[in-house]
């Protein structure tokens, strides 16, 4: 199926490790010119060298904290300057920390709603003027199944990424028809933070191995957790052609693990 990205540009935030890099690295894959950013030097050396190995597009690899207004709205225009224009955005973030509500202090419910939801108001709001007048226009936001469906010990994630959703509701309504905007709620894929937290486990003997550990993480009808290159593929998909009458919707890619 060609998805008709050949030559188009896609900025994606957070986007040197995990979900983000994996729908970065396949619209790289599909001929788009691929703009990435991340706060750790490694990982965005990292993740250029891997998304120039995957196309033939260009790359555009910078720091940005997705937290700071000012960097966020530099990282746009670099990456309209560099690559000559800008057709697609996919927004990632970073986790918030894991925590009950009464052990969540006042601080970490702002720096989450900075995280979540900031971010990705000053991402769209910078990059909506290109995207308006590109012919492709669409925003993807990668969240969570936790806006669907609470899970233990995370209410910020519970609570604060169900603004996205609200937000890009809103968005697909005020953008159409010139830009589509959309959502994907991933379950448990194995990307690099999980695969910390089960190494991590093992060491402390609560598995005898890493497969014992990776499969835990999956309440799937699958039976697994996801590639997050299985991801990346839905994102692709939603920043297509081939997906041309899809806008406003929460795509969960779960596995099926979702019940509501």
């Amino acid at each position: 199926m060609d998805l008709e990205l050949d030559g188009n540009v896609a900025l994606c935030t957070a986007a040197t490790s995990g979900l983000g890099l994996a729908s970065a690295e396949r619209l790289a894959r599909e001929g788009a010119d691929v703009a990435v950013c991340g706060t750790t030097p490694a990982h965005v050396d990292g993740a250029r060298e891997r998304l120039d190995a995957a196309g033939e597009g260009d790359v555009l690899a910078v720091e940005a904290d997705i937290t700071d207004r000012d960097e966020v709205k530099a990282f746009v225009e670099e990456t309209v300057a560099e690559l000559g224009g800008l057709d697609h955005v996919v927004t990632s973030a970073g986790g918030p920390a894991p925590g009950s509500f009464l052990d969540t202090t006042e601080r970490e419910w702002y720096g989450a709603y900075d995280v979540l939801v900031m971010s990705v108001v000053w991402t769209t709001r910078f990059a909506y003027p290109y995207l308006r007048d590109s012919e492709a226009g669409t925003v993807v936001n990668i969240t969570s199944r936790s806006v669907r469906e609470v899970i233990d010990d995370l209410v910020l994630s519970n609570a604060v990424r169900r603004a996205v959703i609200g937000l890009m509701k809103t968005q697909a309504r005020e953008f159409a028809p010139e830009v589509r905007v959309n959502a994907v709620l991933p379950g448990a894929h194995e990307t690099p933070r999980i695969e910390e937290l089960v190494d991590a486990a093992v060491e402390r003997g609560e598995y005898d191995s890493y497969e014992a550990g990776i499969e835990s993480w999956s309440d799937a009808p699958l039976g697994r957790v996801g590639q997050p290159e299985e991801l990346g593929d839905v994102v692709a998909f939603l920043s297509s052609a081939r997906s041309s009458y899809v806008t406003g919707t929460a795509l969960p890619v779960d596995g099926g693990s979702m019940r509501s």
